[in-house]
């Protein structure tokens, strides 16, 4: 059996640039809107909450539709997803500057106003990041380039995520002119994506086979039906993504209004920023020693143990709080540089099965769970800050600083250990995946794709892995 060709450098680095074009437009909204939405739209923060949770479900649905659009396109030229990454980059990041453009409209108008800018921007997000992330999958199969193409996205992400901390993050105070800040920004990356849009699709290159380009509807629920592994790995990321959304949606409130230490916003960007570099440099190594599965846990694990120390300590104890932060996010980086592996692993899987790859439906049913904890973290966050009596441009109560330690802490904390519960029972392990890989290429290899179509759905389903004379473990990288 041929080993798979190793990735470039520059097809690494182009892949990477495509998500911190994403996150000039997601990132700028999960770290701002919030306080956009209060603070200069005056939008309450009830109102807010139950805005964020609404987008984001509608969000949540518009990742299913483009993963069905993606799965149905194939392009002789330009392959299957890069086209979407191409025609739909503009069109996303003008949206951005209209959701942080809100004209005064009245109480009803402006809320109406939110509403329609922030879905137009959910959906034109869905159909540049369903394509970008199912892309991974289509690059390689490797899971050493899969683990380097996942450092490469959470570097991309948190450069931008960095930048706005860096930069933009300390103009957010009292007084302060954030419209004419906001406009700014969300020009200025027009510009800046598109150019980081088109590098990515220039060099990041499919080159994993498929039998079949054009996916029917009944083929791609096939592929998901009994694919448990996919499910697991879905739910399990539905509520670390619920509590990573209620910690960023009020990170900015917890160091500013809890710590009164806005200045240090700067510095944990900083910090995230070195951690990532750190993170990718050991997370391939990382991945061949314990396997995906058990890094995810542990990761999650640092998650749990910085949102308890965010929770319990006390305002006045600046340096413990922010401690606790930098645990919590330490966690969250590992966990999402190596979820996208993951998800590809799981690809593989339902391709094993069936036959036929669908890294559409299979990405979007994945980022449809996410999205749902995206907004069910923001609203939960939203929803503290109103149950505590969160003011804008006052001084916070006691009560109003415990909601925000909730959100950033309590919160977190407790949806984590669900997710690394739900995790543990995670059955693909990366020996697993490795004879999945190992079959589908004997296949492929002698033709058998099209007469047999992969394992039948009696026997894939009679264990988690499928037949149980293929459970055998391979390598040592079992969890």
């Amino acid at each position: 059996m041929k080993k798979p060709k190793k990735l470039s450098k520059l097809s690494i680095i182009g892949y990477g640039a495509g998500d911190a074009a994403n996150n000039l437009a997601f990132t700028t909204a999960t770290m701002f809107l919030l306080v956009y939405y209060t603070d200069v739209a005056g939008i309450s923060a009830a109102a807010a909450g139950t805005l964020l949770l609404t987008v984001r479900i509608f969000d949540a649905f518009a990742d299913v539709f483009a993963g069905r659009v993606v799965d149905r396109t194939f392009s002789k030229r330009f392959g299957k997803f890069r086209p979407f990454i191409m025609f739909g980059s503009i069109p996303l990041l003008l949206l951005s500057v209209a959701t942080f453009s809100i004209p005064e409209l009245g109480e009803s108008g402006t809320l109406l106003y939110a509403y329609v800018t922030y879905a137009a921007l959910g959906l034109a997000y869905s159909l540049v990041n369903i394509p970008y992330g199912s892309l991974a999958g289509a690059m390689t199969q490797d899971p050493g380039e899969r683990a380097k193409l996942g450092s490469a996205r959470m570097i991309g992400a948190l450069l931008v995520g960095s930048a706005l901390g860096i930069f933009v993050a300390p103009l957010i105070k009292p007084g302060a002119d954030l419209q004419e800040t906001f406009t700014t920004i969300t020009v200025a990356f027009v510009v800046v994506g598109a150019a980081l849009y088109f590098f990515t699709v220039l060099t990041a290159k499919e080159r994993v086979h498929r039998a079949v380009p054009n996916v029917t509807f009944k083929q791609s629920m096939d592929t998901l039906k009994g694919n448990k592994p996919l499910l697991m790995l879905c739910l399990s990321s539905f509520f670390f993504l619920s509590g990573y959304l209620a910690l960023t949606s009020v990170q900015l409130y917890y160091l500013r209004d809890v710590l009164g230490r806005l200045d240090l916003y700067p510095v944990l960007s900083i910090i995230q920023l070195v951690l990532t570099f750190v993170l990718a440099g050991f997370m391939p190594r990382l991945v061949r020693n314990f396997g995906k599965k058990r890094v995810y846990i542990y990761s999650s694990l640092l998650t749990v143990i910085g949102g308890i120390t965010v929770f319990l300590a006390p305002a006045s104890q600046v340096w413990i709080g922010f401690t606790g932060l930098v645990v919590s996010l330490l966690g969250v980086l590992a966990v999402n540089i190596v979820v996208w592996a993951l998800e590809a692993d799981t690809v593989e899987y339902g391709e094993w099965r069936t036959g036929v790859r669908t890294e559409g439906i299979t990405y979007a049913l994945f980022s449809f769970t996410r999205k749902t904890g995206q907004a069910v973290g923001g609203a939960l966050a939203a929803y503290a800050l109103a149950l505590g009596g969160y003011k804008s441009g006052a001084v916070q109560t006691a009560e109003a600083v415990f909601g925000i330690q909730v959100a950033a802490g309590a919160i977190p904390a407790v949806l984590t250990i669900v997710a690394v519960a739900v995790m543990s029972k995670y059955k693909l392990t990366d020996a697993r995946h490795a004879e999945i890989l190992a079959e589908i290429r004997s296949r492929r290899d002698s033709g058998a794709d099209d007469a047999a179509g992969g394992t039948s759905d009696d026997a894939a389903s009679s264990s988690p892995d499928g037949p149980a004379s293929d459970t055998k473990p391979l390598a040592s990288t079992t969890n």
